[in-house]
């Protein structure tokens, strides 16, 4: 009897234990529900005011040490990677010939300064005017002086005092100090023409000499910022050519966060909104910044062959809008940035 009722309760228990799994299986799949749905709440509650992207990299200025004028490389005093000050001298070229153009701009200046004078002291020109103004007045004294002797004559060969012969030699005289009057008020004019080029010829060598100077300046080659020097192509003996880059310095206390964001994310950033940035080289470390600006127009539009939708061949693309993100000041101090890093760009935005 006992056999049979065992018989009959197994199927029994059997048949109960599918039941309880179907239980527990959609107690699990309802509770997975209501996180899953939880969860795509709350990311899209976090989508109304975050916009992320993986498009950005870490930029900065890069700024190239050009030569100003021709010549060959005396010294090269930096390598690639160093850091330097902005002034540093960082190449210097062969400066002979410029000191030689400078002391011949400097000497046909000295030479210029002598005949034009400077303040309170006259030159060369000053003394000839007026010289030649002393010969003016002498020539005037002699001029009145003979034309009074020709008056005198021809009053006393009217009543035939003198002779014929004195009277044209006293009109004679009179004739050639008036002549001679003439000429030296002529050369008072040209002595006041040669003042006033002497001026401008002192102007010129003054301007040839800062110009010699200059030249020669620009045989030292400085360091036009403060960085890290990168690409040096130059070494000593090397000729290089006015225009020429020698080498690029990259400044690291100016670096920022360029991000590519979709034309269709931009609707809610505003300028100074507060940026998260997760840099690839360091998982787990990110740094901070502010939205500076934005781009006057797309990527595309920079690009060598922009498209152009006038064609016909047009395709709508979702285009992107460069946004710049300056960095904090204490960026990069523990886990150096580095221009073209790649980074993730988090921007919580001010919605409405």
């Amino acid at each position: 009897m006992s056999a049979t009722v065992e018989k009959l309760e197994a199927p029994a228990a059997a048949g109960t234990a599918p039941a309880g799994k179907k239980v527990i299986v959609r107690i699990i799949l309802g509770v997975a529900a209501v996180l899953a749905l939880g969860a795509g709440i709350n990311r899209w509650i976090w989508n109304q005011t975050h916009v992320t992207t993986d498009n950005a990299e870490v930029g900065g200025d890069v700024v190239p040490a050009l030569a100003r004028v021709s010549g060959y490389v005396a010294t090269v005093n930096v390598d690639d990677n160093q850091m330097v000050k902005a002034g540093d001298p960082i190449v210097l070229l062969d400066d002979r010939e410029q000191k030689a153009k400078l002391a011949q701009a400097e000497a046909d200046y000295a030479g210029a300064l002598a005949m034009a004078g400077q303040k309170g002291r006259p030159g060369q020109a000053d003394a000839q005017l007026a010289a030649a103004r002393a010969q003016v007045a002498q020539a005037e004294a002699n001029a009145t002086r003979a034309h009074s002797d020709a008056d005198r004559y021809r009053t006393l060969s009217a009543r035939n005092v003198v002779s014929k012969q004195q009277l044209d030699a006293a009109v004679a005289a009179d004739e050639a100090a008036a002549a001679m009057l003439d000429a030296a008020r002529k050369q008072v004019l040209a002595s006041q023409a040669a003042l006033l080029g002497a001026d401008a010829r002192l102007q010129a060598a003054k301007a040839m000499r800062d110009q010699a100077a200059l030249t020669l300046s620009y045989t030292r080659i400085v360091a036009p910022i403060s960085g890290v020097v990168a690409r040096r192509n130059v070494k000593p003996g090397q000729y290089v050519q006015a225009g020429q880059s020698m080498l690029a310095v990259v400044p690291l206390d100016d670096l920022y966060v360029t991000a590519n964001l979709k034309e269709t994310e931009i609707e809610h950033v505003r300028i100074g909104d507060e940026v998260k940035i997760d840099v690839d080289a360091y998982p787990g470390h990110h740094v901070h910044g502010k939205v500076e600006s934005f781009s006057p127009a797309t990527g595309a539009s920079f690009s060598l062959l922009p498209p152009d939708n006038a064609t016909g061949n047009y395709t709508h693309v979702v285009q992107h809008i460069p946004v710049r993100v300056r960095l904090d000041p204490d960026a990069g101090k523990d886990r150096p940035l580095r221009r073209g890093m790649s980074v993730q760009v988090t921007i919580t935005t001010r919605k409405g």
